[in-house]
């Protein structure tokens, strides 16, 4: 296993440790003296974990070490963080779970776009929207977490997640236009040539037709 895919793996790894840590209120930490929150030992593993993503992808592509394995682990790993994330702060009632429901539904609906894409031969790449999201996404829960200790920072975490789920849909809304239009293509190009091939048949069978018309009259002459 490179390095790449072992980072995405501990991106996974690191989720049901942020879960663990978030939904246990009030509660401190002592480490190396200094006593943190749960809210700040939750942001640090979850920037930790942002920060996993960031690495993995800019390492895979400097050393060529991009993989199948890979391709297929990093989004699912992106999502596990963000829905953990955001489901865990449902729980603790700091993000709205309609909020929650539209983001990761979101998620859900553009994989199975994917997915669906992928069994008819075609890959839809990410977008700049769909980079933007992720990075708001993480940015919104960052500030989230900040929130809690410094509450003058809350206007800030709740535009920012607002700014989420506006991205989140946006994207959405861009990937369901880019497949649509691959399958509207898909379906014209299939057309294209089941009447290419009915074409063929028919000149076939007026050829067959004709030679033994042809044949006919030879043998009546």
């Amino acid at each position: 296993m490179n390095l790449p895919n072992a980072l995405t793996l501990l991106r996974i790894f690191f989720v049901p440790l942020l879960v663990a840590v978030l939904v246990q209120e009030d509660t401190s930490y002592t480490a190396l003296g200094l006593v943190l929150s749960n809210e700040a030992v939750a942001l640090l593993i979850f920037l930790a974990a942002a920060a996993t993503d960031l690495l993995d992808g800019y390492l895979a592509r400097r050393w060529n070490q991009i993989t199948t394995v890979g391709m297929l682990l990093d989004p699912i790993a992106d999502k596990l963080l963000i829905s953990a994330a955001l489901v865990s702060l449902v729980q603790v009632h700091r993000v709205p779970g309609w909020m929650a429901v539209l983001i990761i539904g979101r998620e859900f609906a553009v994989s199975g776009l994917r997915s669906i894409a992928a069994s008819e031969g075609y890959t839809i790449q990410a977008s700049e929207l769909g980079k933007t999201k992720m990075v708001t996404q993480v940015v919104a829960i960052a500030l989230i977490l900040v929130a809690e200790d410094y509450p003058q920072l809350i206007p800030a975490a709740q535009a920012a997640l607002w700014g989420t789920m506006v991205f989140a849909l946006v994207s959405a809304a861009d990937y369901a236009r880019k497949f649509w239009h691959r399958i509207d293509e898909s379906i014209k190009e299939r057309r294209r040539i089941e009447l290419i091939r009915l074409e063929r048949g028919h000149q076939k069978a007026r050829m067959r037709a004709a030679r033994t018309a042809r044949q006919g009259k030879v043998r009546q002459g």
